[in-house]
């Protein structure tokens, strides 16, 4: 799968340990920022990562700042993204599954890099569902057409 990934500063050292280990699941990376720990704007990474999976640069995205939070509001003003904050896998495996999330959030200060690393592969590695379920991802997106 090719995964866009962008960081803010909070998020970086996430990234980077996360970076390889996608890899490594042969995952191809499109790393779109940020380049250091030095103190950046999270919409400023954000927001391009989303447009490029809103663009089908990528088929999915990854997102990191301090908590997750602001990244994933940031993404989540693009049509067509619903990028979801995942704290653990079981969120991750619902988020796909039910709601065809194609954008992953995660907190760089919340959550440690091994728990990280089995939120993403659950992510990256499951299935939207459909079924009843593609009924309500459909009215989300109808909406985001239509605004």
């Amino acid at each position: 799968m090719k995964i866009a990934i962008a960081s803010d500063h909070g998020g970086y050292a996430l990234k980077q340990e996360l970076l390889p280990y996608l890899a490594s699941l042969g995952h191809t990376l499109v790393d779109m920022g940020c380049s250091g720990p030095e103190s950046v704007d999270y919409p400023d990474y954000g927001i391009p990562c989303a447009e490029a999976v809103a663009r089908g640069e990528a088929e999915a995205g990854l997102l990191i700042c301090g908590t997750g939070i602001g990244i994933s509001i940031a993404a989540n003003k693009v049509k067509g993204i619903r990028c979801a904050l995942c704290t653990d896998p079981v969120m991750a495996r619902l988020c796909r599954e039910h709601n065809d999330a194609n954008m992953l959030a995660l907190g760089g200060r919340i959550i440690g890099g091994e728990l990280a690393k089995d939120i993403a592969r659950v992510f990256f590695s499951t299935d939207f569902t459909g079924g009843r379920h593609q009924r309500r991802v459909d009215k989300i997106m109808d909406y985001d057409r239509n605004r």
